[in-house]
């Protein structure tokens, strides 16, 4: 008799379960239209942004954001300048992607998270990739160098005019932000 008991608690709860599994799943999920995948707006994402600069940064007036708001559009654009200059998105060691195979390196995917690299950033892996001599890949890797720093100098320039117009305390908050060094 107990051995028919457990047995018919434990089915019990297995039934319970599976009642309960069915429903959760006849659940739908709410629509989130900007969270679907395909439907990316970087736009969309861009005013977020700008939004949650302006509310960190405490500006209230939209006199004053119409000062700050297109200096730290220069600033975020040279920002994403320096640090995809050179940027090659997924590829790692040896000129690879990660996760996807080395004959495939030019795909749509390739440039995907890592931006536009520069024309002196594939020429140089261009050159890499073709096992160039040394002296050419010394050329190449200099004009890249130069490239690159006229992009730091560029954003050293915003972020300069993007503190011009800061208080003491925005300006701490942009730091904190990344917007400012």
């Amino acid at each position: 008799m107990r051995k028919l008991m457990s047995v018919v608690r434990l089915a019990g709860v297995a039934l319970a379960f599976c009642l309960v599994g069915q429903n959760v799943q006849a659940q739908e999920r709410p629509e989130r239209p900007d969270r679907e995948r395909g439907n990316f707006d970087p736009e969309q994402m861009r005013q977020r942004m700008m939004e949650r600069y302006r509310e960190q940064l405490e500006i209230k007036g939209d006199d004053e954001w119409k000062a700050i708001e297109p200096r730290v559009t220069k600033v975020m654009e040279a920002r994403r300048d320096v640090g995809f200059g050179g940027g090659f998105g997924f590829r790692g060691m040896g000129g690879q992607r990660r996760g996807g195979d080395e004959g495939n390196r030019d795909s749509g995917r390739r440039r995907e998270f890592g931006g536009t690299p520069s024309p002196e950033a594939e020429a140089l892996q261009k050159a890499i990739e073709a096992k160039a001599s040394n002296e050419e890949i010394k050329t190449k890797l200099a004009k890249f160098r130069e490239a690159r720093k006229a992009k730091e100098a560029n954003l050293t320039k915003a972020q300069d005019d993007l503190r011009k117009v800061l208080t003491v305390r925005q300006e701490a908050s942009a730091v904190m932000m990344g917007l400012l060094q």
